[in-house]
């Protein structure tokens, strides 16, 4: 499946907002479309951060959406949530040896190069208002769709600040828990790092 298609599709048919162009030219103009979604974990490999923000719409779209949802908001929210990972990832090789043929192989590798470590939803929802204003409900969903695994979160009990973004912005919950299975499921196995080491 080309997955930089069918972004491009979903972006183009769902998200007509003014700047919504704009901001797709800068994606292309990056290595969203050729970069990692992690380090070694989920989509570790070339065009992984695009397919799984393809996946994560598919998710919160077909197990999330009400009739009361706008359909915009949630290509936004599911497709750009990550825009954070953009130039993001270094990319190299390493040698591994091969266990079954005991050949030495070059295998890919990643690490984090941020040049501009503002935070991780906080910094996607940068990223998009330099082209686009988001609503408060997708400006607070990119911002704590990591939920529990936000650093800002540890110790934060329920007064913690993602509390009441979920409690008041369902669409909070939704793309977390839209992220959570997308990563955690149908992304198991795609990790094309994980397997060497």
């Amino acid at each position: 499946m080309d997955y930089k298609q069918k972004f491009v599709s979903i972006f183009c048919d769902k998200i007509s907002r003014n700047g919504a162009q704009e901001l797709l030219n800068w994606i292309r103009s990056t290595d969203f479309f050729s970069a990692p979604a992690s380090t070694k974990f989920h989509c570790a490999k070339e065009g992984g951060l695009v397919e799984h923000s393809v996946k994560v719409y598919e998710v919160l779209r077909e197990k999330y959406f009400e009739s009361c949802d706008d359909e915009e908001s949630f290509a936004i929210c599911a497709l750009l949530h990550d825009i954070c990972k953009v130039n993001f990832y270094k990319i190299s090789s390493r040698n591994v040896k091969n266990e079954l043929t005991g050949v030495w192989e070059k295998v890919p590798y990643y690490s984090i190069e941020d040049s501009f470590p503002y935070g991780h939803g906080e910094k996607s929802v940068f990223l998009i208002e330099r082209f686009m204003r988001l609503k408060p409900a997708e400006a607070v969903a990119i911002r704590w769709h990591m939920g529990g695994f936000d650093d800002s979160v540890r110790g934060g009990g329920y007064n913690s600040p993602i509390s009441f973004a979920f409690d008041k912005y369902p669409l909070s919950v939704k793309l977390f828990i839209s992220d959570l299975e997308s990563t955690y499921l149908r992304e198991k196995g795609t990790s094309a790092v994980r397997n060497h080491g």
